[in-house]
């Protein structure tokens, strides 16, 4: 017998979920350094259990919704918006979870405000207690991230004056708005590409790893993906030229959504614009936005030498994980290529992200916003460097697709990756994973029990 589900139901576990991340995430979470706990605490040990309790709560919440948006009566996506807020906001006002990248953010945005030069160094010529909260890794690391949003950052500094609080939830407040522009922008552009928007909102708004990173992580992919998506919505309208601002907007955040002015120019076409129009158009309009941004920001051009910033040694992309292994054989045969294995590989993986866009383009150019998705998760997939978030780069617009395999097997890397990073941003040891393992199977014996106790009635009368 099915365990019944309705949209009350789905709201109120993924809210416990969230309420259990929150709670969790202020023993375990992403702390100020004066604030951390050593890992074998025992609240720091209550705050990983309840973290990963909650984890799986909301996955649960979500899958639980996707049932019902494929039922007979999927729910309106005014109701799903009201769902994706009930959800969210537990996390408001909880520490940053998953990651520390929200502290370097706020970091460089106090070098800018200071008028350092945010590319040439990294948050340690800052010094003080913000450069503190910054991971060791990247303190001595230039900022890779565009115009536009340093220019946030450092408006935001400004506000807050520095004060570590208020700066934090203002750089949460910042990412809400890029996740309300993405829900905004998801039923559009389902409807435009013949997909159901409810299902669209639920795979790519209510999505786990958008509460997990984009709201509790507070990552500016949130303020690029938002942007991106008005800026496609603009497209398919009578706004082109807008719609390449926006998109130009979202690539000076972050560098991948460059690829969004392929979509606007395909769409112009679409529209019956021809080609050489189109293109030109959209080149101008960029071209401007950049120019006109980066002089706004103030900080030069700095920003493109930055699209070469190293990446952390221990991240896991396979392009990476392919470079160690041949690293390793290479070391064990004596070679002095061993050096150059991880570069090669990166190199590799560069080449096989331009082919696969090729191949995406020429084959779904008459549907840019499904294709400008899958170019996305393969720049992921094939980049030198991949995190958990980077994975809703494509996520956002293949949910605006009308493929219901496609869903399916997104859901399927959703739960995988929600699960793949402790709250404290930091590497795990035998110790945490056990922790871990033990609050999300804690979850899955209350959910059994639940269910057993919702079927329990039912077989009473059945019988």
């Amino acid at each position: 017998m099915a365990f019944p589900v309705d949209l009350r139901r789905c709201q109120v576990l993924g809210l416990a979920g969230t309420a259990c991340l929150a709670l969790g995430g202020g023993t375990a979470g992403a702390l100020p350094v004066a604030d951390l706990l050593h890992p074998a605490s025992a609240r720091a040990a209550l705050g990983l259990v309840g973290v990963y309790f909650g984890v799986v709560l909301l996955i649960a919440a979500w899958l639980l919704l996707g049932r019902l948006v494929r039922g007979p009566r999927p729910p309106e996506p005014r109701s799903l918006l009201l769902v994706l807020a009930t959800w969210a906001a537990p996390l408001l006002l909880a520490p940053p979870l998953f990651s520390r990248d929200v502290y370097s953010y706020l970091a460089q945005g106090a070098m800018v405000q200071g008028h350092l030069d945010v590319y040439a160094h990294g948050p340690a010529r800052l010094g003080g207690p913000l450069a503190d909260e910054v991971a060791p890794l990247w303190r001595h690391t230039g900022a890779p991230y565009g115009p536009v949003f340093l220019a946030v950052a450092a408006a935001l500094s400004g506000l807050t004056r520095g004060e570590l609080p208020a700066g934090l939830f203002g750089m949460r407040l910042v990412a809400l708005a890029g996740v309300a522009l993405m829900a905004a922008a998801l039923p559009r552009l389902a409807r435009h590409s013949g997909a159901d928007p409810s299902a669209a909102l639920w795979l790519g708004a209510l999505n786990p790893l958008v509460l997990l990173h984009l709201v509790a992580g507070a990552h500016n992919d949130a303020v690029m993906l938002g942007l991106l998506g008005v800026g496609l919505v603009a497209g398919l309208g009578r706004w082109p030229v807008l719609g390449a601002v926006l998109v130009t907007l979202a690539a000076l955040v972050k560098a991948p959504a460059v690829l969004g002015l392929a979509a606007v120019v395909a769409l112009q076409v679409r529209a019956g614009r021809s080609p050489a129009k189109a293109l030109v158009t959209t080149i101008v309009a960029a071209a401007g936005t950049t120019v006109a941004a980066t002089a706004v920001a103030g900080t030069g051009y700095g920003w493109i030498g930055a699209l070469t910033t190293p990446v952390s040694p221990q991240n896991w992309a396979l392009t990476t994980l392919l470079g160690r292994v041949t690293r390793a054989l290479l070391e064990h045969l004596g070679s002095d290529l061993a050096p150059l294995a991880i570069p090669a590989w990166h190199a590799l993986g560069i080449v096989a992200a331009v082919i696969a866009i090729a191949l995406i383009w020429l084959r779904l150019r008459l549907r840019p916003v499904y294709a400008l998705g899958l170019s996305l998760a393969a720049v992921a997939a094939l980049g030198p460097a991949i995190r958990p978030w980077y994975a809703l780069w494509g996520l956002f617009l293949i949910a605006a697709a009308p493929s219901t395999s496609v869903r399916h097997r997104a859901a399927a890397v959703t739960g995988v990756l929600a699960l793949s990073v402790l709250p404290s941003g930091g590497p795990a040891d035998t110790g945490q994973l056990l922790l871990a393992v033990s609050g999300g199977a804690l979850a899955v014996v209350v959910l059994w029990q639940a269910h057993q106790a919702e079927l329990a009635p039912a077989l009473g009368r059945a019988a």
